[in-house]
């Protein structure tokens, strides 16, 4: 039997990156997966269609991101049968490099919606709809590691998504819900790229400083994400779990 068989899993921010990477890996692993965008359906379209290419079950779903009250009807889609474990992996992300006196108000508002309210909502839906099965709905949340310059109000929600990770993890222990994180290191991802942020000679400089010797890739933090989903960490909530390569010992 696969890790997760009889499972439903809800990515939100997966049609590329390590939300696809987290997508993907949890199709294998045996969960049916909802694939969900927020604009870029094509993007999770082809995610879903590697997964039933594999022969495993997915869908993609959305727009739901960042408008929660769209959440009821597509968690419908996704569950067809009552008795089906599901959790929630939320790993959307946005980050208005700019110094923070400049932010202006919509790159504050987005920022703060898509890596902060964009986590808290989905938890505080399903928790609020689960039932009998409360025990198998598992949040489970993708935050980065420490700020930089021009990234304070992202690095911000990233502190913010440690504080929801621990507090939810205590509010839902009663009802058997785990909630956890994992904060991966300096990761490539198509994000990434399109920003430039390893241009120039950067990525190399971020490889030298993180003890292993390189970036981080989406294979080192899904196989992660699956760990957290199945019943291997029934024993593990409230963590913040660093994959990093080493660079928190190393800074």
């Amino acid at each position: 039997m696969s890790r997760l068989s009889e499972k439903v899993a809800i990515v939100t921010g997966a049609s590329k990156g390590i939300g696809a990477g987290i997508a993907t890996a949890f199709g294998a692993a045996g969960a049916r997966v909802a694939v969900n965008y927020s604009s870029d359906r094509q993007g999770a379209e082809r995610v879903a269609q590697v997964i039933t290419n594999n022969g495993g079950k997915a869908i993609a779903v959305g727009p739901t991101y960042p408008r929660p009250q769209m959440l009821r009807g597509y968690s419908k889609k996704c569950i067809p049968r009552s008795e089906d474990s599901m959790f929630w992996s939320t790993t959307p992300g946005y980050s208005a490099s700019e110094p923070s006196r400049k932010s202006p108000k919509k790159a504050f508002t987005f920022t703060t919606t898509s890596t902060f309210s964009g986590r808290f909502s989905p938890c505080r839906k399903r928790s609020s709809d689960s039932g009998p099965k409360a025990e198998h709905h598992q949040p489970q949340f993708y935050c980065g590691l420490a700020s930089r310059g021009g990234a304070l109000l992202y690095a911000s929600t990233k502190g913010a998504t440690e504080t929801l990770t621990k507090g939810l993890a205590l509010e839902l222990a009663p009802r058997k819900i785990r909630v956890n994180a994992i904060a991966p290191g300096h990761t490539e991802t198509e994000g990434n790229v399109a920003a430039g942020t390893f241009e120039g000679g950067a990525g190399a400089v971020l490889a030298g400083k993180t003890p292993l010797g390189r970036l981080g890739r989406v294979t080192d933090i899904a196989p992660l994400a699956v760990f957290l989903a199945s019943d291997e960490s029934a024993w593990i909530t409230g963590e913040v779990i660093r994959a990093a390569g080493g660079l928190v010992v190393a800074t």
